[in-house]
């Protein structure tokens, strides 16, 4: 990818050697993480590029951006702002998509890409459960069917890196995997999580996130229901009992992998 380099809006710390090596070589200033992703996105996608990707490639960082963290809340909020999709979320599934499959990208950030595309296409059915019998106020139908479509066509490439995945990004694969079935899929979970079932009983974070997501994936709603109302009981923010089971279902889903994805730096369990 070309990308032209120009003095406009440089902060007044960049020195002029630094200046003169990014319109030699192109560099991009600004936290390593953002580096990482603009040679990922660079490697994997063509142009056009979505428009998210400006934020990787132009060639001076946001002064504000002066660490990985501040560029990641931007970053993730160009493309999911406040939980809310919006005309450009299904362009921006891409870029997504491509980061969570590159060894490149750490594996807490790859958790993260996979756990914003499941807001992403579990985002009509959590805000419905959220706010029923109220329309969700921020609500756009159309954007939320384009992401969830996009979500959804690059669920074969996120499921095929289960095998050499870290357990924390299982978590999240299998998440995203439940709420895109197919014939394929499901039957493939159970054994999938046996070992995080095994080593992880009921009543903890993992163990109940794990067998959550396998009474999803036997797609019997009275069961669906029964365990929706037993944990949030038991640990989660409740939704109203009269909306629907499965936007109930994905509304403490979404809590629950949030929540379990806090294990990701203690040691490797369910591999």
């Amino acid at each position: 990818m070309s990308m032209q380099v120009t003095p406009e809006g440089l902060p007044d710390e960049v020195p002029g050697t630094d200046l003169r090596e990014a319109w030699r070589t192109g560099r991009v200033f600004g936290p390593p993480i953002r580096r990482t992703f603009r040679d990922v996105i660079a490697s994997r996608l063509s142009d056009p590029l979505p428009p998210q990707a400006a934020m990787l490639f132009e060639p001076l960082a946001d002064p504000h951006w002066d660490s990985d963290r501040f560029f990641l809340g931007d970053f993730y909020s160009e493309i999911l702002h406040q939980d809310t999709c919006h005309p450009y979320t299904a362009e921006g599934v891409a870029l997504l998509a491509a980061l969570s499959v590159d060894d490149r990208v750490p594996p807490q950030l790859r958790f993260q890409t996979v756990v914003l595309l499941f807001e992403i296409g579990t985002a009509t059915d959590r805000h419905l459960a959220q706010c029923w019998p109220d329309v969700p106020p921020h609500a756009d139908p159309e954007s939320e069917g384009r992401a969830r479509d996009a979500v959804r066509s690059c669920i074969p490439d996120l499921l095929a890196r289960w095998a050499m995945e870290c357990p924390a990004v299982r978590l999240a694969l299998a998440g995203i995997a439940v709420v895109f079935p197919t014939v394929r899929t499901l039957p493939a979970l159970t054994s999938r999580l046996q070992g995080f079932a095994e080593q992880h009983p009921q009543g903890t974070n993992i163990g109940d996130y794990v067998r959550f997501v396998l009474v999803l994936a036997a797609g019997d709603d009275q069961h669906t229901l029964t365990a929706v109302e037993t944990l949030t009981d038991a640990y989660w923010t409740g939704t109203a009992r009269r909306a629907p089971t499965r936007a109930r279902a994905l509304h403490l889903l979404g809590q629950m992998l949030t929540t379990a994805g806090g294990n990701l730096r203690r040691p490797a369990a369910g591999a």
